[in-house]
């Protein structure tokens, strides 16, 4: 058997990254930026002030204390948003805002807590009751970042906190990659749409829900969803109609049974090659590159090899379409919270649930009594990681440290 770090590296070989293109970042959210961000102004711009208070010189309030306190005239005030640049003397200070630019004269900023009634005294004077240290409450110019400075790296998914950042860098245009377009197909004569009446072999076609979700998830737009019976002609038209792609992932027709329509489509020349992998589930595996460049997935049929082989093969492979910088799941390693089979000479992807009810000590058990069985559907909503034990292990026990990739 091929190990899976084998079939990875075929298919990240063929994954090269799409064309990019500029836009706004509004219209950029969820896609992965091809280009670093850099700060088109200092962020702070300008020196200002981080609370309500007084705008002082240092030097006059260098002995201020509750036992001597020191009186100063307040000669301006100074909103947030104002272009005021006050001059004080020695003695004087300026009412400021948080937010507000600091006088160019000033050093520190004195809290309305620290003085004598706050801003409810006399308009024209403050009484400093503590010394600020040097540039006390000063937000300097620049200190988050100067112009020219990379914000965010290439490689990066443009969310919330990064459109926050990006425009506090006064930048306006992103370039990011396109989202790669796919088409998603389940095969099988048995699959009926969900709703639809079950007859006897029927059942419904959930591949596609699945597989359509997780293409989303993975920063892909379907552009074709669909199913066809087992026959391979009716699979190629499918995919002859499904017009420009950068990947097609198929469900099911890849094993060895006497009806692999994705087999029979694509195997002995047609552009695919499909491999037994040392993993459980999913060994069953088909890859190639089609005549225009898409990237050709055959999965095996039952739900959660689909799952797994989604994780394992085709998320990686999305991203690195996109130019992602990091192209796998988060992974930390749990105590078991209970024992479990693993299969001999295979890696094992076991959908699994996390118990957080002690913050202190995360576990981990299978999300269903069933184990790794890859036909029970239902259990995958009750995953949120999977536990990934490696193919020498024959057997986890409780509190055994178990790798687990986490899905959120």
């Amino acid at each position: 058997m091929r190990s899976v770090e084998e079939q990875l590296a075929l298919v990240l070989a063929a994954a090269r990254p799409l064309p990019a293109g500029a836009g706004t970042v509004a219209d950029s959210l969820g896609r992965t930026l091809a280009v670093p961000v850099r700060a088109a102004v200092d962020i702070p711009v300008f020196d200002n002030s981080a609370m309500d208070g007084f705008a002082v010189r240092g030097a006059d309030v260098a002995g201020a204390s509750p036992d001597s306190p020191v009186r100063l005239r307040v000669v301006a005030e100074v909103p947030a948003g104002s272009a005021l640049d006050p001059a004080l003397a020695p003695g004087e200070a300026a009412r400021i805002m948080t937010g507000a630019p600091v006088p160019t004269a000033a050093d520190a900023i004195v809290p309305v807590e620290d003085t004598v009634d706050g801003f409810a005294g006399p308009a024209d004077e403050t009484v400093v009751l503590r010394a600020p240290r040097p540039g006390a409450h000063v937000r300097r110019a620049g200190e988050d970042a100067r112009a020219g400075d990379e914000v965010v790296p290439a490689g990066i998914v443009l969310g919330p906190l990064q459109a926050g950042a990006i425009a506090a860098s006064a930048v306006v245009e992103v370039t990011t990659a396109r989202a790669p377009r796919v088409a998603v197909v389940s095969t099988g004569s048995e699959l009926v749409a969900p709703g639809e009446p079950l007859g006897r072999g029927a059942i419904p076609e959930s591949n596609g829900a699945l597989l359509a979700a997780l293409v989303a998830e993975a920063g892909g737009e379907v552009v074709l969803r669909t199913s066809v019976p087992d026959d391979p002609a009716a699979l190629r038209r499918v995919l002859e109609q499904a017009g420009d792609v950068d990947a097609v992932v198929m469900s099911g027709g890849v094993s060895a049974g006497a009806y692999e329509p994705v087999k029979q489509a694509f195997g002995a020349g047609g552009g695919m090659e499909f491999a037994s992998v040392a993993m459980q589930p999913g060994k069953p595996q088909g890859f190639g590159v089609a005549p225009g460049g898409a990237l050709m997935f055959g999965l095996p049929g039952n739900p959660v090899s689909v799952a797994v082989s989604f994780e394992v093969f085709v998320r990686p492979a999305l991203l690195a379409l996109q130019g992602r910088a990091e192209l796998h799941r988060p992974r930390i390693a749990l105590p078991a919270a209970e024992g479990w089979r693993t299969p001999p000479g295979r890696r094992q992807y076991l959908p699994a649930a996390i118990d957080r009810s002690d913050p202190a000590r995360w576990t981990v058990r299978p999300a269903t009594a069933g184990g790794s069985k890859s036909h029970l559907a239902g259990a995958l909503a009750r995953a949120e990681a999977y536990a990934v034990v490696p193919a020498e292990v024959e057997e986890v026990g409780p509190g055994d440290l178990v790798e687990v990739w986490l899905r959120s």
